[in-house]
C-alpha cells in the first residue's frame, strides 16, 4: 500500500549520460478517494489474489499525521518561549506548575534541548559553582595578602559587575521586542550561556580589583595614609584597567551581534559579558578604593601595619601630583 499510494524508490537507470531514479506509484485517478482502496488486492495464504476489503474495514478517524515517541511513550512536542520580562527559568517553573495542575492522570512532561540542559545545570549545581569560585578566590587572596579581611575588598566589588550582566541582558531583551531590532538582537534570558558569562566575569572583575588593591597596599606600606593609598592606587591602575576592559568589550562585540547557527547562545554570552565588563569597570574604579579604606582600617586594628620603604620620596611626589 505504501508503494501504491505513497510511492517507492525502486531502481536507477542511465540515459544520455545522466542517472535517473525509478519511482513506482499508482495512477493519480486510482488513488484519489477512499473507494480506490477496494481495488487493491493482496495475496492470501493459498496464493490467490483477494480484495483487501475482505480483510479490513474502513472508518474515518481524526489524528496526527505523524506519531512521535519519547522513551517508547507516545509524545507531542511543544515549543515554548518566555514572554518579555521573564527569564527562561521562570518560564520552566510556570510550565511545571501548569503541568502539575492541568495534566490528567497518566500524562507527564519532559524537557528537551537547551531547556533540559538549563534545568539540569540550574539550582544547587549552579549555586555550588558560584560558591566554590568565591571560596577559591578568597583563599588565594588570603594567602597573597596574608589577611582574611582585605580579600573582601576584592570580592565585594565583583557583584556590581554581575549586576551589569543582568541589566544588559534584560535591557537588550526589552529593546529586542521592537520589530525593527528584533531580527538583529533577538530575545535573551538567563540561560546556561549567561551563567558561563557570569563565571568568566568573576575572574575578570576580580583581576581589576586586585590591581587596585595591590597598588594601594604598596603605597600604604610606604607610609601613605589609607585614604591616599586607595586614591593613588586607583589612579595608577586606571589606564591599564580601562585599556584591558575596553579591549575585551570590543573583542566580544562579534558575539553580541552573531548570526547563523548557535547565534542565540553567542548573543547571550556576548551581551552578558559586555554588560558585566562595562558596569564592573565603571563601578570598581570608585567602589574598590572605598572598600580598601574600610577593610584595610579593620585589618590594621587586628594586626598593625608593617612599614616598608618609608623613606621613598616617590610617595611625596605622587601625592603632590594628585593634590594640585
Amino acid at each position: 500500500m505504501q508503494g501504491y499510494y505513497g510511492g517507492l524508490y525502486a531502481s536507477n537507470f542511465n540515459r544520455f549520460g545522466k542517472m535517473y531514479r525509478v519511482m513506482i506509484q499508482s495512477d493519480p485517478l486510482s488513488r484519489k478517494n477512499l473507494e480506490s482502496l477496494k481495488n487493491i488486492k493482496v495475496r492470501n495464504r493459498s496464493g490467490e489474489m483477494a480484495p483487501i476489503s475482505q480483510f479490513i474495514s474502513i472508518d474515518k478517524v481524526y489524528g496526527p499525521d505523524i506519531i512521535s515517541r519519547f522513551n517508547l511513550y507516545t509524545s507531542m512536542k511543544v515549543m515554548v518561549a518566555p514572554a518579555s520580562g521573564y527569564t527562561s527559568g521562570q518560564a520552566l517553573t510556570a510550565l511545571a506548575e501548569v503541568a502539575n495542575q492541568s495534566l490528567p492522570a497518566g500524562y507527564t512532561y519532559e524537557l528537551g534541548g537547551m531547556a533540559r540542559e538549563e534545568a539540569q545545570s540550574s539550582g544547587s549545581a549552579t549555586g555550588l559553582i558560584f560558591i566554590l569560585c568565591f571560596v577559591f578566590v578568597y583563599l588565594l587572596l588570603s594567602a597573597q595578602y596574608e589577611s582574611y579581611i582585605l580579600p573582601l575588598a576584592v570580592l565585594l566589588s565583583v557583584p556590581f559587575g554581575l549586576l551589569g550582566s543582568f541589566l544588559f541582558v534584560n535591557g537588550v531583551s526589552a529593546i529586542g521586542n521592537i520589530s525593527m531590532l528584533k531580527m538583529i538582537l533577538g530575545t535573551m534570558s538567563n540561560n546556561i550561556y549567561m551563567q558561563i558569562a557570569l563565571i568568566m566575569l568573576m575572574g575578570l572583575l576580580a583581576k581589576n580589583a586586585i590591581l587596585i588593591v595591590e597598588f594601594a597596599l604598596d603605597r600604604r606600606k610606604m607610609g601613605m595614609s589609607i585614604t591616599w593609598a586607595a586614591v593613588l592606587g586607583a589612579g595608577a591602575r586606571l589606564r591599564p584597567i580601562l585599556m584591558t576592559s575596553l579591549a575585551m568589550v570590543v573583542g566580544l562585540l562579534p558575539l553580541m551581534f552573531a548570526f547563523g547557527v548557535g547565534a542565540h547562545g553567542n548573543r547571550t554570552l556576548g551581551t552578558a559579558s559586555i554588560g558585566g565588563m562595562l558596569v564592573g569597570m565603571m563601578c570598581q574604579i570608585f567602589i574598590v578604593p572605598v572598600l580598601f579604606v574600610i577593610f584595610q582600617y579593620l585589618q590594621e586594628k587586628v594586626k598593625p601595619m608593617e612599614w616598608e620603604d618609608i623613606d621613598n620620596t616617590d610617595a611625596v611626589t605622587e601625592i603632590e601630583q594628585y593634590a594640585k
